[in-house]
């Protein structure tokens, strides 16, 4: 008799496992990984922001995703002890992973280590992508895109990584 009820417990469990598998909507929302390094640079799609999104030159984006990265600043401070912190919005035009095109907005936060002299030791941001506001490709798009600075002797160059969710 118990072995009898093992095995009808192990049907309904396997039962209602597959009801709620196959009741998952066809077109559910894929996570996608990204990762990818950006630079500030010359790249003609690239060459004028949008007004709103002007406070650095943009950023020519490659990897997973390719097109443009724009930055507004709303707040920008440095500590006592040399630390810069910095908020604001973006707005990326492009594509991931080669799909259609479109763009999302994020709000973000920097920090950055300073040396005496004001420049940057060592930095990163996170950028949290605001849902509603994407288009094209990236219609409903959320999710969260990291960078971390990369110092050269001249140059400051990006690495990014995390994820997408498309709807």
């Amino acid at each position: 008799m118990r072995g009898m009820s093992q095995r009808l417990a192990l049907v309904i469990v396997l039962v209602a496992g597959l009801l709620i598998a196959l009741s998952a909507p066809a077109n559910a929302a894929a996570t996608n990984q990204i990762s990818g390094t950006a630079e500030f640079g010359g790249s003609p799609e690239c060459a004028a922001p949008p007004a709103e999104f002007n406070s650095y030159p943009p950023l020519v984006m490659d990897g997973s995703l390719i097109g443009c990265w724009y930055t507004h600043i709303d707040t920008a401070r440095t500590t006592a002890g040399g630390v810069y912190l910095e908020s604001g919005e973006e707005l990326f035009v492009g594509s991931l992973n080669g799909g259609p095109a479109g763009t999302f907005t994020t709000t973000y936060k920097f920090e950055a280590k300073l040396n005496a002299a004001g420049s940057e030791i060592r930095g990163r941001c996170q950028h949290k992508i605001v849902a509603e506001n994407g288009t094209g490709g990236f219609e409903g798009a959320s999710g969260r895109v990291d960078f971390k600075d990369i110092i050269g002797a001249t140059t400051i160059t990006y690495e990014y990584r995390g994820h997408i969710r498309l709807a």
